[in-house]
């Protein structure tokens, strides 16, 4: 049994479990999240823009010949007024697609779950940081109705401080920028994405009863701020977290995936190493089948602590290895009981009692807990780290070798991808920012070495084209030596791996001089088709004694030599059955080498730059970094001039992060679970087999499946081990041990109030992407919207009380899972229409490597508006220090307004969308001196310069935290003018609340999911993919296999 007390007796009070967001003592200091922020310009004061301060004289385009007074860019001077030019009142909306849609939307309640009556909590004691009595929400409907006397706002998802809550609704507010009643001319025609906004498309409205209540305008019009909002569900979070930190043990529920958080590692661990979906387990599968939500397990072993959080203890036991238990394996963790006065070590995962080492033994104390228990780490923290002995090792392990191998193709030549990679190498090596230290001199002086790469590490480089080429960088060399390689047919490597490998900081000026001259020695000899696989092979060579990495650029399709590749994509397989082909490979030669670059830890990163879009085989290509556990940065339509900076930052990024190699992970689990399937990017030969990886780095996570095979005794807690087997950079054997804990319950409803939202969607998402090579995309597209309805029907089935049925009632914690899932249909891995299958493919395995905070970003875009920050926005607050980040708005067309500037980030792409009558002066203020109109600025811009002026300062700080909230793709910003750039298209896609990319609005989407759930209720449901009625039915549906209970022998 899991009491808080017994666990961790370090004489700290045990937590109050009935507050929302408890402190502890145990707590560090509030986090110290200090953003890389520029101070204000000296004398420089703007007050902040809001639509309430606008003068009602000035008229739309005055800017255009007169120059506006109020903001003047000079020393002194003040904003009187913003950069907005003022909006006209608006009136009533008389659209009857809108009035349709809110008789759609009748009775519909956007709220939270009730109030259940849920039975004494008798139990409280025994589970590990539980507390089950806290209300679980509401349910608010749109007619008005309250329940059980709470005031219907009371736990709605809405922001009484929004902008739009207290001001009538303006043309550029509302999804329709013409004014209202407006003479119809062709020149008020709405755009295609303000067409797109608007919540009704079809026009066809069922004959329901027209709603009203506070959830609803007087005309009819469904309140959009009622709708669940992803943006005030990250930027709550956020703010409170920035004071705050968040205890393991004592609270139940981890913050959302786009939060930024510190953690207290209390015994269990952090939810940015391990995500449950479900933090209370229902004892059986018969409980869980009926909510229908996956029981997972999101893994990021090395994911990247943030400043002021513990680091990772590092453990040596010596010979012996750490304690492990005898029968399961498990390693020692913090839920492990000691009995007969410490001599027996009880397994938390199998409950088998072992004896203790000698080595190993101390006394305990009369509760039984261990005297020593404060001073060792693995009885105290979830995640630990511990050195092991040669038992454990595959080879003798070494620093990590980082192989870089360079395109040197006419295509890499011509389009300036040679010359931008070498850059991105020698910045990733040799930047002048700070980094690791390192003492060394030749005569024993201090010389200090800025090492961008750990003590031990070498690199080596290889260029390719039709031939191969091998580099000497020597440091006793004048300069470096190249050796030919060309029999392609029986690679081999033509010098001994010390002058192939060498320490950069050695051999610096040799490296430098090298990558500065291979640019231009290639422009002389241009080969059109490269021979890839072949240099792959001979870099399997050259690394197969220790192990390593190899970073490859490519940007032509490889055509020459064996492996060679062709045009598979000629858009005629897409939309049909056998389109599935596209996303996968079954070229012999390039399996085999995947399959031998994992047996000798080795693993890919692969940069590939797309000459004019076109079609590279990304399917072929990335299966090798796909099953060594590597990475695929894609630049589909590459430009030197836009693109060269984040191709620099990502190839720094790939060197700099966190890397281990020769990896195996194995995840043990209580019994009564076993482990059902893992979906991610690894290499797994038979079911039941470790997980094997060449790499693993911080930024990749794995979903773990979880299934019955017995009933939990809902008296004792679950547990969860993840236990990852690598070389680290450095060359150390070690093994990183991730320890998650989960209460039990009976049933179900008390599962359904602590569900992590990021978990389960992160669980659907990685499912979803398995299935795209064996399943067409129309039935994965089925499954994802059943599984939606299978999930919400499932509680308002059975754990949502007594509401009307014309309700619609969300869980408390899944409020935002429609949005979600819709922004995953709405991907390019599985939306509709057209689409090129590298997109598709590349997307299909970011999915699978995504951790919860990239995909959360990947779904559903964070979008801030620039032209009306507050004066102190973007600048660190005088008390506290914290970054001062304004509130992101929705991604809808309706919130854009006119004359607007706004960033919109998706973790992939950073875009700047200024609209066509955005103000001059912001413009110059952002970009300098003379650049007042959106023509005069450089289309390729990728940063924003650096100026005196404090709208430049507060959006350069913002873009430099945002970079610091992300996942593994580098933040540039990419410039998006209204009517004049082609990434205008990028920018209405990821408006993904709006009709787009072959789907339907947030609005209509609830309103199928809803009427779906109805006919669920009412027994007359008819499933789109094909499997039966009842939610959480049999295996023969397509979607039994998205995030659904298997059978084990499957």
């Amino acid at each position: 049994m899991s009491d808080y007390a017994m666990y961790h007796a370090l004489g700290g009070q045990r937590p109050d479990n009935g507050s929302l967001h408890p402190q502890s003592q145990l707590q560090p200091s509030p986090p110290q999240f200090r953003s890389p922020g520029a101070p204000a310009p000296p004398g420089y004061q703007q007050n902040g823009s809001s639509y309430s301060q606008m003068a009602p004289s000035l008229q739309f385009g005055q800017h255009e010949g007169v120059s506006q007074s109020g903001y003047q860019p000079q020393v002194g001077a003040t904003q009187e007024q913003g950069y907005f030019p003022p909006q006209g009142q608006s009136g009533a909306y008389e659209d009857g697609t809108i009035r349709g849609l809110a008789g759609q939307m009748a009775s519909m309640g956007f709220g939270g779950e009730a109030p259940g009556a849920g039975r004494p909590n008798k139990k409280k004691h025994r589970h590990a940081y539980h507390n089950l009595e806290q209300p679980t929400g509401s349910s608010q409907a749109f007619n008005g109705i309250t329940q059980g006397g709470v005031n219907p706002t009371q736990f709605s998802n809405a922001d009484p401080s929004h902008p739009y809550a207290s001001q009538p609704v303006t043309p550029a507010m509302s999804q329709f920028p013409a004014p209202v009643n407006g003479p119809f001319t062709p020149g008020s025609q709405p755009t295609s994405m303000e067409y797109a906004a608007r919540p009704n498309f079809g026009g066809i409205a069922p004959s329901i009863p027209a709603p009203s209540g506070p959830g609803v305008s007087a005309q009819g019009r469904v309140d959009p701020e009622q709708i669940p909002s992803v943006p005030r569900s990250r930027d709550g979070p956020a703010r409170y977290y920035l004071d705050h930190v968040y205890p393991t043990m004592e609270q139940h529920l981890p913050p959302p995936g786009a939060a930024p958080f510190v953690a207290h590692d209390q015994g269990n661990s952090s939810p940015k190493f391990a995500r449950l979906t479900l933090n209370n387990i229902p004892s059986t599968s018969e409980a869980l089948t009926a909510a229908a939500l996956p029981l997972g397990l999101v893994l990021q072993p090395l994911a990247l602590l943030q400043a002021g959080e513990h680091p990772i203890p590092v453990l040596d036991f010596g010979e012996t290895g750490p304690p492990r238990c005898r029968r399961c394996r498990a390693y020692i963790n913090p839920f492990m009981t000691f009995r007969s006065g410490g001599n027996k070590l009880v397994c938390n995962m199998c409950t088998f009692p072992n004896e203790v080492a000698p080595e190993y033994f101390a006394p305990t104390d009369p509760s039984g807990v261990r005297v020593d228990r404060a001073q060792r780490p693995e009885l105290t923290m979830g995640t630990v780290e511990f050195m092991v002995p040669k038992e454990y090792w595959a080879k003798e392990p070494v620093g990590l070798r980082w192989l870089f191998l360079i395109d040197v193709g006419q295509e890499a030549v011509n389009r300036g991808w040679l010359e931008a990679f070498c850059d991105g190498i020698l910045n990733a090596l040799y930047s002048e920012e700070e980094g690791a230290t390192d003492g060394v001199g030749e005569n024993g002086d201090s010389t200090v070495i800025k090492r961008k790469i750990p003590l031990g590490s070498k690199v080596g480089f290889v260029t390719f084209d039709k031939d191969v080429h091998f580099y000497n960088c020597n440091a006793n060399l004048e300069q470096a030596q190249m050796l030919v390689m060309p029999d392609i047919e029986d690679p081999f490597v033509p010098l001994g791996s010390d002058g192939l490998f060498v320490d950069p900081y050695e051999s610096k000026s040799i490296i430098s001089s090298l990558l500065a001259r291979i640019p231009e020695l290639f422009s002389r000899i241009k080969s059109p088709e490269p021979a890839l696989l072949p240099t792959l092979n001979a870099a399997l060579s050259a690394l197969s004694s220790t192990g390593g990495k190899i970073v490859c650029s490519l940007s032509a399709l490889p055509t020459w030599g064996p492996g060679r590749l062709f045009l598979r994509d000629d858009g005629k397989l897409h939309n049909i059955e056998t389109e599935k082909k596209l996303f996968t490979t079954d070229h012999p030669g390039w399996k085999k080498t995947a399959t031998k670059m994992v047996e000798s830890g080795v693993g890919v990163d692969f940069f590939i730059g797309a000459a004019g879009g076109g079609y590279m085989d990304i399917a072929t290509i990335g299966h090798v970094s796909a099953v060594t556990g590597g990475e695929m940065f894609f630049y589909p339509n590459f430009h030197a001039a836009r693109d060269r900076l984040k191709l620099s930052l990502e190839v720094k990024h790939t060197v700099a992060r966190e890397t281990g190699y020769q990896a195996l992970m194995k995840v043990r689990c209580s019994n009564g679970l076993q482990v059902s399937s893992y979906h991610g990017n690894f290499l797994q030969h038979t079911f039941g087999a470790d997980l094997e990886f060449g790499v693993i780095d911080a930024d990749k996570a794995i979903g773990v499946i979880f299934s019955y095979d017995g009933k939990l005794d809902a008296k004792l807690d679950a547990h969860f081990q993840c236990a990852l087997l690598y070389t680290t950079a450095s060359g150390e054997r070690r093994v990183r041990c991730t320890n998650t804990v989960a209460s039990v319950s009976e049933g179900a409803l008390e599962g359904m109030r602590y569900i992590d939202q990021d978990a389960v969607v992160n669980m659907i998402a990685k499912e979803a992407a398995t299935k795209m090579t064996d399943r067409t995309l129309k039935d994965i597209r089925n499954a994802l919207t059943e599984k939606t309805v299978d999930i919400l029907a499932g509680y308002r089935k059975s754990f949502s009380g007594s509401h009307p049925p014309g309700q619609l009632v969300l869980p408390e914690n899944l409020k935002e899972f429609s949005m979600y899932m819709l922004g995953l249909l709405k991907s390019r891995a599985f939306k509709a229409g057209s689409e090129p299958s590298d997109r598709r493919t590349h997307t299909m395995r970011m999915l699978n490597s995504m951790g919860a905070l990239e995909l959360s970003l990947f779904l559903y875009p964070r979008i801030l508006p620039l032209h009306n920050l507050a004066a102190s926005d973007g600048f660190p607050d005088p008390q506290t220090g914290h970054l001062i980040v304004p509130p992101t708005i929705r991604a809808s067309f309706s919130r854009i307004e006119e004359g607007g500037a706004y960033l919109v980030d998706d973790g992939q792409v950073c875009l700047l969308w200024l609209h066509s009558q955005v103000s001059p002066n912001l413009v110059e203020d952002l970009f300098g001196e003379g650049k007042t109109s959106l023509q005069s600025l450089d289309p390729t811009l990728s940063a924003l310069p650096v100026l005196e002026t404090h709208l430049n300062a507060q959006v350069r700080n913002l873009v430099a935290y945002w970079s610091s909230v992300r996942g593994s793709k580098s933040l540039t910003v990419q410039l998006a003018r209204q009517g004049l750039d082609g990434s205008e298209y990028e920018f209405a896609r990821l408006l993904v609340e709006d009709r787009n990319n072959e789907a339907q609005s947030y609005v209509d989407w609830l309103v199928h999911v809803h009427r779906s759930i109805q006919l669920e209720l009412a027994g007359q449901r008819k499933r789109e993919d094909g499997g039966p009625g009842p939610a959480g039915g049999g295996i023969e549906g397509a979607a039994s296999g998205i995030a659904g209970l298997r059978p084990s022998w499957m």
